[in-house]
């Protein structure tokens, strides 16, 4: 059975006049169709004075047919973190910069939630990551639509650290930390670190380490049920953390583990139907400019 949007939640980036004002364009389109909107808490003084109702976090969660968010990637992630695990899905709108994850330009916003609202759209699950640290004083989890990294704290030193996978040992390194990705995380901040660009759609996890001390530490796509452990090596001069798309989980001691798992649920995208995911990285990395055949060739 088709999805039906009857209930629509808003969220967007806090403190940007140009994102509030995008919110109330489409607050108030969606009021003219005839939806019942739900503002997210953050933003529920931007949508206020045209009567949208702001509930608690765990009523959007169970009322909401989908959730826009106005902003950037980082706005998306955030959003993604409120509703993914209740199984609500994301269209996003972008009035940032990259635009990996959020897709549909604000000047085509109010042509595409129209297409969306009227069943004309593309539904696109994404898998997760489950990160927690075990250890004597530390217990802590999160989920992450991006990466689970593992990183120094302080600049100029390094982490040594093993990685385990399904229980076999596989390498001891020395570095800057590692990025553990999903495909949707394959364009951020592992690509930085020379890691793989992954389909999104790929059931796959990439390892990438950052700017390890051994050059042939490469990185790793290993299938996303791998379970990835990663124990750091004591050292005196070594504290390492832990975030999850950004976000900081805790610290890593050297008794304890980071275990990354798939997630039990995935994050489900809306796009509409003229999504194109190569057309986004040819915009987004730039490919094809000032080269001599920038499109592709023309058949008979």
């Amino acid at each position: 059975m088709a999805r039906r949007f009857d209930t629509i939640a808003l969220t967007g980036k806090r403190d940007d006049e140009t994102v509030a004002e995008s919110l109330r364009v489409l607050a108030a389109h969606l009021q003219k169709r005839h939806r019942e909107i739900l503002s997210e808490p953050s933003i529920a003084d931007t949508l206020e004075p045209l009567g949208v109702r702001s509930p608690p976090l765990d009523e959007i969660c169970a009322k909401a047919d989908v959730m826009v968010a106005i902003g950037g990637d980082g706005t998306m992630l955030y959003a993604t973190g409120l509703v993914a695990a209740s199984g609500v899905p994301l269209l996003g709108i972008n009035r940032g910069r990259l635009g990996f994850l959020t897709d549909v330009g604000t000047e085509r916003m109010l042509e595409s939630v129209d297409e969306i609202l009227d069943g004309r759209f593309v539904e696109e699950r994404r898998i997760m990551l489950e990160a927690r640290i075990t250890g004597v004083d530390t217990q802590a989890s999160g989920f992450a639509l991006n990466d689970v990294v593992l990183q120094k704290r302080d600049t100029g030193r390094m982490i040594d650290f093993e990685t385990w996978i399904d229980g076999r040992y596989v390498n001891t390194h020395a570095g800057d930390g590692l990025v553990v990705a999903t495909p949707t995380g394959s364009t951020a901040y592992a690509l930085s670190g020379g890691g793989p660009i992954m389909h999104p759609t790929m059931d796959a996890i990439a390892m990438v380490p950052i700017c390890p001390h051994t050059l042939s530490d490469r990185p790793l796509v290993v299938p996303a049920e791998a379970d990835i452990d990663i124990r750091v090596i004591e050292r005196a001069d070594s504290h390492p953390e832990v975030t999850c798309d950004g976000r900081l989980l805790g610290s890593l001691a050297p008794e304890g583990c980071l275990e990354v798992r798939r997630a039990a649920h995935a994050a489900i995208l809306i796009h509409p139907l003229d999504h194109d995911y190569f057309r986004i990285l040819r915009s987004k990395l730039h490919w094809g400019r000032g080269s001599r055949n920038s499109g592709p060739r023309q058949t008979d």
